[in-house]
Formats: C-alpha cells, structure tokens, sequence
C-alpha cells in the first residue's frame, strides 16, 4: 500500500515530467524557422507500483506516477532517403539544363550577328563576286566576311573551352567540399554514438548529419544508411564514402585543357585506389558536361569547321584569281580552333572566281555562293548542330521542372513529418502548463494532509 509521503513522489514525478515537455515545446518553438531542425515529443509512461516489493508485501495497485521515457525525434527515415534521392535527381537536371543554357548562349543563335548570320553573310559575298568579277572591291569584302567567320568559330569554339575549363575547376572544388562534408558527418557519427552510449539525447546532432547528408546528395547523389549504434554510412555511387567513424578521399582527375579531353577523360576518382567514383547530383552533371557534352559540342563545331574549309576548298583549287594564278586554297586548318582564310587580305585579286585564267568569268564564284543551299554543306551541318543543342536543351529543361515538382513534393511530406507546427505547439505548452499546475495543487494538498498528521493529531484533551 502506498504511503502518504509516497504521494508527494507521485506528485513530484508529475512535475518534473510536465516541466520537461514545457521545455521541449519550447525548444520546438524557439527552433520553428532553423532549417533541418525536427520537432520533438515527449514520450512519457507511468511507473509501475509495486514491482519490486517484498514476497509478502501487498500493493494497492495503484502506479508511483510518471517517467519521460524518451525525447522524440519525429523524422520519417523513408522520407527522409526518398528526399536525397529525389534531390539528388533534381540537383542533376537543373545543372544539366544550366549547362545547356550557357552553351546556347555561346552560339547565340538565332540573332543578326550568329555565326549563322555571319555565313549567310559569306555566301551573299561570293554572289557579289560573281556578279562584278571585275571588281576588286567585292573580292575584298568576301575576305573581310570570310575573316568573320573564321573568327566566329575561333570565338565559339574558345567560349566552349573557356567554359570548360571554368566547369573543371569548379568541379575540383566541388571535390574538396565533399571530402569536408563527409569528415563533418563522421565527426557526428563519434559524438552521436558516444552521446547514445551515455544514455544523452542526440536530437539536435542527428538534424545536423541529415543537413550534411542532404548536401552531400545534391552535390555528388549520395545515400546513406544507419547503423544500430546510431552512426550512418554515406555511399556514393554504391562505394562507402563514410563507414562510420571512417572517411574517403574523393578527387577530379584527368585532362586539364578541353584539347585533351579525348586522350584524358575527366573523371570523379577515389584517391586510395584511383578508382571511378560514380557520381550523381551535382558534380555528376558536371562530370558528363566535361567528359561528354561539351566535347561532344566542339567535336561538332570542328566538324562544321572541316566541311566548310574542305567545300570551299574543293571548289576554289579550279578556279583563277585576277593575277591568272590557280590552285590557291581559299582555308587552311581542319577545326574551329585552326581554320583561317589562307589568301592575303592585302591581295584581293588571289580570290579565285573564273574557271580560266586572264577572263572576268564568275561562274566558280556563282557556285560558291550556292553552297548554303547544298544539304551537305557546312551551314547544313552547323544547323543541325544547333538544332540537336536546342532539342537536347529543352528536354532538360522540362526534366529539370518535373523533377523540381517531385521534389517539392517529398519536401512537403516530409515538412508535415518534421516541422514545428506552433498552433500545435502553443496547444501542447497550454497542456503541460495546466499538467504543472494540477501536479503542484496535488503536492500543496498532500503537503496542507501532511501538516494536519503530523502538527494537529494528539491535541485533544489538552
């Protein structure tokens, strides 16, 4: 049975237990607008009478008052990995889009003065040397658009390495902050599972990693698992970048210049075994921009460079400029990065435009300026080239979008999960604030009972 100073524990318990989810909701409260911040429950159990009496003790069945068992963290761990994953995704599309957007911007196209434009310009001059083959004057304004376009495609093809290289580093330092953040997460993983070991309570830590992981997934697509101690491994690409206490090194390695990319891939490695480290987020955007798109833009753009040096070139060899001289090239160089016009600029007259020598004939340069029309021609190429940048663009683009809404999504859900509501809150600081006050009037009763017991009995008669 239990005794009346035993009442006064029961009292006290109910106290310090209301006390405890007053400082919770508080703590709730207080931390409603930190980012990755989840709010916390107090779980509390009654405790039960009785348990350990004496073999022939008897109880009255009635509990010794309340405990706070535990300090939840209401965070929804499926949610929580659906979230890396799904931000991981949309960190990808909306860098690869962004990648597409600035190399759009290279070219420019449509617009008065695109590289486009610029070969129209070209062909209109051969028209005009047809035309008046006995004109130096149009001969030397077909130099000065061909020298365009020659510096149009030096200008694109260096915007493209130029850009490149930007990415390049911008991926090294990408690098160096995953390696930081996988070592502030096993910093965590040490505190939180020797907190756990103490029996403390590791809310506020385990938010902290969270925010580290969630970074890390954008970045470089990480995952993650718990171990039963409390400590959680990060992988990336399926390899361990966090085993617990334990780190590995992550670093870009291969070409320096877009020029050698083909013979030097750029790629994300492991820096003990010099492994590929598969990457996803971020970086993994970026290490296909290295690696695959934007060489994959100026292979194209020397392919248009070539064609329009070799068609041109095919044609002008059979012709004779205004000096009687035949054979000339009108190009040299085989690229964007090489190409230039291979005639004097001083000299007008080495355009070649007649197919015999000492005649005013434009008929060579007639055909010249039709080549804009050939469907093998190097404007053909070039605008497939732009067209296929376009297309590739705006599919990432409406990728990037959709997966930013799925994204959203999961961030919803997993806001509802973890957090703060303060209506909610403000309801909860009202409960236990009335739970304090009833524990207090229980324990001034027991105490006013106590006082009559002990100070007032035995009187009568006196």
């Amino acid at each position: 049975m239990s005794s009346s100073f035993g009442s006064l524990n029961t009292a006290l318990t109910g106290l310090y237990a209301n006390r405890r989810g007053l400082d919770v909701s508080g703590q709730n409260i207080a931390n409603a607008n930190t980012q990755g911040y989840s709010r916390q429950r107090v779980n509390m159990q009654s405790v039960v009478g009785g348990s350990s009496a004496a073999m022939y003790a008897r109880s009255d069945g009635l509990g010794d008052g309340v405990e706070v068992t535990s300090v939840q963290r209401l965070r929804n761990e499926f949610l929580e990995e659906r979230g890396r994953t799904e931000h991981a995704s949309s960190s990808y599309l909306t860098n690869q889009a962004a990648i597409y957007n600035s190399i759009e911007d290279v070219f420019g196209e449509p617009g008065d003065t695109a590289l486009q434009a610029q070969f129209h310009d070209m062909w209109g001059g051969w028209a005009d040397v047809a035309n008046a083959p006995n004109d130096p004057a149009a001969r030397s304004a077909l130099l000065q658009q061909s020298a365009t376009v020659v510096d149009g495609l030096h200008n694109a093809y260096g915007s493209l390495a130029s850009h490149w290289k930007d990415l390049r580093g911008e991926a090294a330092a990408f690098s160096a902050e995953v390696n930081q953040t996988a070592t502030a997460i096993a910093d965590l993983n040490k505190s939180i599972v020797l907190a756990k070991a103490s029996g403390a309570t590791v809310n506020e830590l385990e938010d902290q990693r969270d925010l580290h992981v969630m970074h890390l997934a954008e970045m470089v697509g990480a995952t993650a698992s718990k171990r039963p101690n409390g400590a959680m491994d990060v992988f990336v690409g399926g390899a361990n970048l966090v085993s617990e206490f334990n780190t590995r090194t992550v670093e870009v390695n291969g070409a320096a210049r877009l020029e050698d990319q083909a013979g030097d891939p750029v790629q994300l490695t492991w820096k003990d075994n010099g492994t590929t480290a598969t990457s996803g987020g971020r970086m993994g955007a970026m290490i296909d921009a290295l690696s695959t798109v934007i060489p994959g833009m100026a292979t194209k753009l020397d392919d248009v460079a070539k064609k329009l040096a070799d068609t041109v070139n095919a044609v002008h060899t059979t012709a004779y400029g205004l000096d009687g001289v035949g054979g000339r090239p009108f190009f040299s160089g085989d690229s964007a990065s090489t190409i230039a016009v291979a005639l004097d600029m001083d000299k007008p007259e080495q355009v070649g435009a007649a197919p015999t020598p000492g005649t005013f004939d434009g008929s060579v340069a007639d055909l010249l300026s039709r080549t804009g029309e050939r469907t093998d021609g190097p404007d053909k190429a070039y605008q497939n080239m732009i067209a296929d940048l376009g297309v590739a663009s705006q599919t990432s683009g409406r990728r990037a979008d959709i997966q930013s809404n799925i994204a959203l999504q999961i961030d919803s859900a997993r806001e509802a999960e973890a957090g703060v509501n303060l209506d909610e809150e403000m309801t909860n600081l009202l409960t236990f604030q009335r739970g304090y006050e009833a524990a207090s009037r229980v324990l001034t009763t027991i105490d006013s009972m106590l006082d009559q017991l002990i100070n007032r009995t035995g009187l009568v008669g006196r």
